[in-house]
């Protein structure tokens, strides 16, 4: 669970001297991006702002990432290690977070290998993406404009092809149909305002509960 404005009372800020380092993750990558500090400032900032803040011991100011580069770090969670003194900041980076414009401020060493399943949160990106800005001719930016009963009759198309697929067709026929279905049904739910997220939270929900 992330930390809340009540919790940062509870942290241990005085082992490091009102600072405490800030493990900066990728939501979707799993990738360490890079560590800084936070003082309890900086960690009420990050929670108001929802984009990560740090606190800069050769400025000793607040300074949130990207400012001038427009590099930022969305935030996504923050939980704090069993001692309270040190942070996992889990984001969805805006642009390389290293300031040498590498992914990350650990080299190839930082990077986790790509895991197809992760990619989904990208996918989820992009067609925010499309959406946003209605590239000319994007199949997205089109699809979308024509409403939500089209694009649910996408997903119904789509899922008919999935079971043809699977009764008549080969592997790679099916993977491919499914493929189709779930990028379809990932944009219907970005437009409802939904998220792969919430569908996964909800087959978790279900196992818990048998």
């Amino acid at each position: 669970m992330t930390l809340t404005a009540v919790d940062a009372d509870r942290l241990d800020w005085k082992k490091g001297d009102g600072l405490i380092p800030a493990i900066v993750q990728d939501l979707q990558t799993g990738s360490v991006l890079m560590l800084a500090y936070m003082n309890k400032d900086a960690l009420l900032q990050t929670l108001h702002r929802q984009r990560v803040v740090f606190y800069s011991r050769s400025r000793a100011e607040l300074w949130e990432k990207g400012s001038t580069s427009g590099h930022t770090l969305k935030l996504i969670s923050i939980e704090a290690d069993c001692d309270a003194d040190t942070l996992l900041v889990t984001a969805s980076p805006v642009g390389p977070a290293c300031h040498r414009n590498t992914p990350t401020c650990f080299g190839d060493g930082g990077l986790r290998p790509a895991d197809p399943v992760q990619f989904l949160g990208q996918l989820e990106d992009v067609i925010a993406q499309r959406i946003t800005e209605q590239p000319e001719g994007s199949y997205t930016a089109k699809l979308y404009a024509r409403g939500i009963k089209r694009m649910a009759q996408k997903v119904g198309e789509e899922g008919v092809e999935v079971a043809l697929a699977a009764t008549a067709g080969d592997d790679a026929e099916l993977i491919s149909e499914s493929a189709d279905l779930l990028y379809h049904l990932t944009l219907l739910l970005k437009a409802r305002g939904l998220s792969l997220d919430q569908v996964a939270a909800e087959l978790a929900a279900r196992h818990r509960g048998g």
